[in-house]
C-alpha cells in the first residue's frame, strides 16, 4: 500500500518541479551564452568576447584597440597580413590586442603554430569551437553577407567599431586607424 501511494506523489513532484522552470529564464540564459564567446589561444590564454548590440567587447581590454583578424592558414593574403599585424602588435604592445580568429574547421594547434612560425604571426591565435561563431557574427554586423572573403580585419576600441579591411591591406592604413582611435 505504501508503494502505491508513493508513486503518485513522486510523479506529482516531478511534474511540479518541471512546471516551475521558466522558459523565459532558459531563453535568457541561452541568449547570454550565445552572446559570449570564449576563445582559447595557443598558449591556453582565454579571451572572452561579448557581443552587446553592435559592439564586440573583449574582457580586460579597456582603452585598447582590438583587431579581430578573421583568416585561414591556406589563404595567401592572410599569410601576408600576419607579418603586418605582428609588427603592429609589437609597436603598440600596450595599446593593441591582435586576435587571429581562424575560420578553418577542425584545425589543430600544431597547424596554427606552424602558421605562426612560418609567417611571423606573433600575436594571439585562437582555436576553439567559438571561432566560426564569432567570425560569423562580426561579419554579419559588418554587412558582408554569409559567404565572405578573407582576410577580414575588424578594429574596435572598448567594443566600439572603428573600421574594417577586406583582403590585403598596407600596414600604414591599419596603423593610421590605430593612432586615430588612441588619439595619437
Amino acid at each position: 500500500m505504501f508503494k502505491k501511494s508513493l508513486l503518485p506523489v513522486l510523479f506529482a513532484s516531478i511534474f511540479l518541479v518541471q512546471g516551475c522552470s521558466s522558459d523565459k529564464a532558459e531563453e535568457a540564459n541561452s541568449m547570454i551564452a550565445a552572446n559570449e564567446h570564449v576563445l582559447t589561444a595557443l598558449d591556453n590564454k582565454q579571451y572572452i568576447v561579448k557581443k552587446q548590440a553592435g559592439d564586440f567587447i573583449l574582457d580586460n581590454a579597456k582603452g585598447k584597440v582590438v583587431i579581430f583578424d578573421i583568416f585561414a592558414t591556406w589563404c595567401p593574403p592572410c599569410r601576408a597580413a600576419a607579418s603586418h599585424l605582428a609588427s603592429l602588435q609589437e609597436k603598440y604592445k600596450d595599446d593593441l590586442i591582435v586576435i587571429g580568429v581562424s575560420i578553418e574547421d577542425d584545425i589543430t594547434n600544431a597547424k596554427l603554430l606552424e602558421f605562426r612560425n612560418e609567417y611571423g604571426a606573433n600575436y594571439a591565435l585562437v582555436n576553439s569551437a567559438q571561432n566560426r561563431l564569432l567570425a560569423d557574427k562580426i561579419v554579419k554586423e559588418l554587412g558582408l553577407g554569409e559567404r565572405y572573403p578573407i582576410p577580414i580585419m575588424a578594429l574596435y576600441i572598448d567594443g566600439k567599431y572603428i573600421n574594417h579591411y577586406i583582403g590585403a591591406i598596407q600596414e600604414e592604413f591599419i596603423e593610421s586607424d590605430i593612432k586615430k582611435a588612441l588619439g595619437k
